[in-house]
């Protein structure tokens, strides 16, 4: 008697045809539209406390305008998501790139916070666009390991923007108000949706696209709700964000204000955290060639709780100032880096027949959970403490999702045929 092996054959994606140079090209102008987001978020932050004093307002509600980008992001996703899977992902990319720059240019001109604050929510609406329809892009072309491995790649291209972000705020600041920041941030907008409408093709044909309107789309939402591992692979990739934006938050006020930084040396300061979070993600590429991405995510979310708790200790006993803080936040942040993409590429891998529904989700509880955790620095006093407190219970949450809710010995069912892809 002789045995057959069964052999599972995984479908051919368009990115699997696609050539280097192809994919480089994608990896560029998609990170670049990601990028908007990242750039919207950050390149204020060093005029935080310069508004706090113009506007006549508090620490608390300028962080606030933060939340409301965060909140724009989180909202904006769960409509552009469904709706991309409807219609295509040009057009709601397109309208979404718009809408930030309109938001940007009346910032510019805003008279007091609450204007701010209403705005920056609209300029969340329009990024979310680039989040969610970058992200399905990379689904409709990739999944699984290749998934995770692009991912990778463009949060090389993105993650430059949160080093440079600060550092290109604290320049136009030498020579203009915080007000030309927004000026910057609209001009970069005309640039990306010219990029958008040239260099970015539909990656979604009219045949695979979403039909049934709303009913369909709660369907969409119901079934992804219903995917325990889905939906603790999401929670676990937010609180893992919520650590990073809770950095983002208090970074501003904790190195200016507490540690006495200029707004040039806090840009030095923040692209060192961001560093790791870069050399991390691009390190995970190398990784997937010899590990499966659950295991990288495990291993990454336990040292990333353990530097959370180091973090906190230093933070509260000013042992080793300044330095120990940079030191304990870059270990958290790479861990995160090695998190971000795998999370994701687990989780989309689930549900390729609606990836911008599930993308949107995905983006939407990142966003959501930031939006949380950024003005809870700020509740808890916008000091090195505050901070750090929220930032290792975002590592720390996360791990307890994945143990509890997802529960990594059920992740060795996600895709295994494509996790071949990383060797490659």
């Amino acid at each position: 008697m002789t045995a057959t092996v069964e052999t599972i054959e995984t479908p051919t994606l368009a990115g699997d045809l696609m050539s280097t140079r192809q994919r480089l090209r994608l990896v560029l102008v998609l990170g670049s539209l990601i990028a908007i987001g990242p750039l919207t978020i950050d390149m204020y932050l060093p005029a935080l406390p310069a508004i706090t004093t113009d506007l006549h307002t508090t620490s608390a509600a300028v962080q606030l305008t933060l939340t409301g980008t965060l909140a724009g992001l989180a909202v904006g996703q769960l409509l552009i998501g469904p709706l991309s899977d409807a219609v295509g992902r040009r057009v709601p990319l397109l309208a979404g790139l718009g809408l930030h720059i309109v938001a940007s240019l009346l910032c510019a001109i805003a008279p007091g916070i609450g204007t701010v604050g209403a705005l920056r929510v609209l300029q969340g609406l329009g990024v979310a666009a680039s989040a969610v329809v970058s992200t399905a892009v990379v689904r409709d072309l990739f999944s699984g390991a290749a998934f995770a491995k692009l991912f990778s790649r463009l949060m090389l291209v993105m993650g430059v923007a949160p080093i440079l972000a600060p550092t290109l705020g604290s320049g136009l600041l030498r020579w203009s108000s915080w007000r030309g920041v927004f000026l910057a941030l609209a001009v970069f907008g005309v640039l990306l949706i010219i990029v958008a409408a040239l260099q970015l093709p539909e990656t979604l044909p009219p045949q695979r696209r979403r039909r049934g309107g709303a009913a369909a789309t709660l369907r969409d939402y119901r079934a992804l709700l219903r995917d325990r591992t889905f939906v603790g692979l999401v929670l676990v990739t937010g609180l893992a964000m919520a650590a990073l934006f809770a950095y983002v938050a208090g970074s501003s006020f904790v190195f200016q204000q507490q540690y006495g930084l200029d707004e040039q040396q806090f840009g030095l300061a923040f692209g060192a955290g961001a560093v790791g979070l870069i050399a991390a993600t691009q390190l995970n590429v190398r990784l997937l060639r010899r590990y499966s991405p659950q295991r990288i995510l495990v291993t990454a979310l336990a040292v990333g709780t353990v530097a959370g708790a180091v973090l906190v200790a230093v933070a509260a006993t000013g042992f080793g100032g300044l330095a120990a803080v940079l030191a304990a936040l870059w270990v958290v942040l790479a861990t995160a880096g090695l998190a971000m993409p795998n999370a994701p590429a687990l989780a989309l891998s689930r549900h390729g027949e609606a990836a911008g529904t599930a993308a949107a989700l995905l983006g939407s509880v990142q966003f959501g959970v930031g939006a949380l955790a950024a003005p809870l620095v700020g509740v808890l006093g916008t000091g090195s403490v505050a901070m750090a407190v929220v930032v290792a219970g975002g590592m720390a949450a996360a791990t307890a999702v994945l143990l509890v809710v997802v529960r990594p010995a059920r992740l060795a069912e996600v895709e295994p045929a494509a996790l071949a892809v990383a060797a490659h």
